[in-house]
């Protein structure tokens, strides 16, 4: 069994590094470190609760569908695992799904996948959708179409005005968001240091999803209709989906 970190550790850390962060001496690079572990320590507090209660790393319900990292963005039907709030169970699915084997129907993520770090965060999130998919159950993903941005690099620059406009217009980082390249950059490695946003960590277009989805066991990786009643229609410009069937 993996040790944890007691909570008054957690807390302890967490005042360190608040203080520190309150230090006229510490530098830019440090202070964005500092930042990302006290996100860290969050996430780790929400899923150190839920892991005490089940300490097997299974819960008690079997929902059939079931959307991981949805956020605000709630879908009728569906049980919504998230590192934090709100879901209907705080669960930092890197370290796991806390479902019962071949108990799931579908499973729906958008726009979390590039959240989180590549090969083995991604990979083992990929093979456990697949161990508690039922045979012939389907995982829709959704993610930032990196392919969809570099087919319009470097030769279509008002494309990439539309890309500004409808993805970033309203963040702090418009104003660096000079060139065409900086947009892929923020599109592959978003790191705005604004604690409201998550970076990305990886980028994928659909030839990478069904790579790694056909990897982690599934039979057939093919393109998803997008469907409004599922998905957030503020994603669909720009993404890309795929399901996986079992």
């Amino acid at each position: 069994m993996t040790a944890h970190l007691s909570a008054p550790s957690l807390d302890l850390l967490a005042e360190q590094i608040t203080a520190l962060l309150k230090e006229p001496s510490t530098g830019h690079g440090l202070a964005r470190t500092l930042r990302a572990a006290a996100k860290e320590i969050e996430i780790s507090r929400y899923h150190h609760t839920s892991s005490r209660a089940w300490p097997n790393g299974r819960i008690d319900i079997t929902p059939e569908k079931v959307q991981i990292g949805g956020g605000a963005h709630r879908i009728d039907g569906f049980y919504n695992i998230d590192a934090v709030p709100p879901a209907d169970l705080l669960w930092d699915v890197r370290e796991g799904i806390p479902l019962e084997d071949g108990s799931v129907q579908v499973m729906f993520s958008e726009h979390f996948l590039e959240h989180i770090d590549y090969p083995n965060s991604a990979k083992h999130y990929a093979r456990e959708a697949h161990r508690v998919l039922a045979p012939g159950g389907r995982l829709v993903t959704g993610v930032p179409d990196a392919g969809f941005v570099l087919r319009h690099y470097p030769d279509n620059p008002s494309l990439s005005e539309e890309m500004i406009e409808r993805w970033y217009a309203k963040r702090d980082c418009r104003g660096d968001i000079n060139t065409f390249l900086d947009l892929i950059n923020y599109v592959f490695r978003d790191q705005d240091d604004d604690p409201t946003y998550t970076p990305h960590l990886w980028a994928y277009d659909r030839v990478k999803l069904t790579q790694m989805f056909t990897e982690a066991g599934f039979r057939i990786v093919e393109p998803w209709d997008f469907d409004s009643a599922i998905a957030n229609p503020k994603r669909q410009w720009g993404s890309v989906y795929v399901i996986a069937t079992k």
